[in-house]
């Protein structure tokens, strides 16, 4: 059975391990911080091909960062990498072929081969972290426009500039959906500066923490029925640390009575916490 070696590229740690074609990981899985100086990363992707490329048939890198569509270079900044990061030749690293794609990207297929939307042509995947990652599969494919960064959730949920997002734009979705706008949301509410995505997860039974979350997901679901209006997918796959606080059948409820599309499931994601090692893995070997 062929197998890759997987690396998942963050802003704050690195995890490397071995992967199959069944998206079995069978090897220990490596952690390392994400080292500050580009030379360093380059010296730490090195070392971990070096010591595993000779028991695998490609590398497969999944990043932060939009991906290329040649699959083998970083499109623009990646924030909060080392700044020369996207200049990174990746096929250089190993003497075996190299493969590179988005994490978000990489997570999706993940899914949709061996997780919560496998067996559906259509679905969109929102990772909701500090910040938020978007993959998009359609008729059972990858989808990353014309150039490679489609799926970035950069939209506008209003248009007076209320709230500055990453991307020094405003009001985008990842503004309002993740738990960075979380901590905005909840500041806005309470009138409390020192407020904490802590204090309000774990304070639900309080009336006002009650409010500050409803406002929340009631954000996340404005941005769910967009997406299904545009892409009328089978799922919406919910994945990363704060899904776990989302209820995923009010935001189906809710979504298919206001979508002009057809009727689409919620679900959490399944693939678990390495799906965008595993997803790249399985697209690098071919796995379709």
């Amino acid at each position: 059975m062929k197998k890759a070696l997987a690396i998942d590229v963050g802003g704050t740690k690195i995890y490397s391990a071995i992967i199959n074609e069944n998206g079995e990981i069978v090897s220990e899985i490596e952690k390392h911080h994400t080292p500050k100086t580009f030379d360093e990363i380059k010296s730490l992707f090195e070392d971990i091909i070096k010591r595993h490329e000779d028991e695998v048939e490609i590398t497969a890198f999944a990043t932060c960062g939009a991906v290329n569509n040649t699959n083998d270079g970083i499109l623009g900044s990646t924030g909060n990498i080392a700044k020369e990061y996207p200049t990174m030749n990746f096929k250089s690293l190993s003497k075996k072929p190299v493969f590179v794609e988005n994490d978000a990207n990489a997570a999706a297929w993940a899914e949709h081969i061996i997780g919560s939307s496998k067996g559906m042509p259509y679905s969109v995947m929102l990772t909701l972290g500090t910040g938020v990652g978007g993959g998009i599969i359609l008729d059972n494919k990858l989808y990353k426009g014309k150039n490679g960064a489609a799926g970035e959730m950069h939209f506008k949920m209003r248009t007076d500039k209320h709230r500055q997002c990453t991307c020094g734009s405003f009001d985008c979705f990842e503004a309002y959906a993740s738990g960075t706008g979380l901590k905005k949301t909840a500041e806005e509410i309470s009138g409390n500066s020192d407020i904490t995505t802590y204090d309000v997860i774990g304070n639900k039974d309080c009336h006002m923490m009650k409010k500050i979350l409803e406002t929340w997901q009631n954000d996340i679901l404005e941005g769910i029925i967009g997406l299904a209006n545009i892409f009328d997918p089978d799922v919406v796959v919910l994945s990363g640390s704060m899904a776990e606080f989302v209820d995923i059948n009010y935001l189906e409820n809710r979504a298919n009575k206001e979508i002009v599309t057809t009727p689409f499931k919620v679900v959490k994601a399944s693939a678990g916490n390495y799906s965008g090692m595993i997803g790249a893995a399985l697209l690098a070997l071919g796995v379709k």
